[in-house]
């Protein structure tokens, strides 16, 4: 984990208090500890299990992904949108996904954890929408 230490009374910590920071090595725990979850979930865990079959290559997928979204890296060159649009998901495997998602994140980085789930809302309401666009139009 990486911290950064407060050293300077003008910040307003106490000196010496550790904070943590969002690193690749943080998004990693997220993206592993949350998949681990969804595998066992009893609403999102078919729908992953019938699409994923090469889990090693999809958590990297999502740490680049969340590296791109949470640190700017750029490591992620993927469509999402186009990922997702014919999945069997409804409202509630979203509010679900944001669920578990925040359970995971307020779990492994309670302090960054506000930070990560407004990052997962913004992309939950984006792929709702853009579902319920394609279906609109395709159904």
């Amino acid at each position: 984990m990486s911290a950064v230490v407060i050293t300077t009374p003008a910040s307003g910590a106490v000196h010496g208090q550790t904070i943590e920071t969002i690193d690749e090595a943080m998004i990693e725990r997220v993206v592993h500890a949350f998949y681990a979850r969804i595998r066992q979930d009893a609403l999102l865990g078919p729908i992953f299990e019938a699409r994923i079959h090469d889990w090693g290559t999809h958590l990297g997928r999502m740490c680049a992904f969340w590296s791109a979204v949470m640190l700017k890296t750029g490591r992620y060159h993927g469509t999402p949108m186009q990922k997702h649009m014919t999945l069997p998901v409804e409202p509630d495997h979203f509010a679900r996904w944001l669920d578990l998602f925040a359970e995971t994140t307020h779990g492994i980085c309670p302090e960054e954890a506000p930070r990560f789930v407004a990052a997962a809302r913004r992309i939950a309401q984006s792929l709702e929408l853009g579902i319920g666009t394609y279906r609109n139009r395709h159904f």
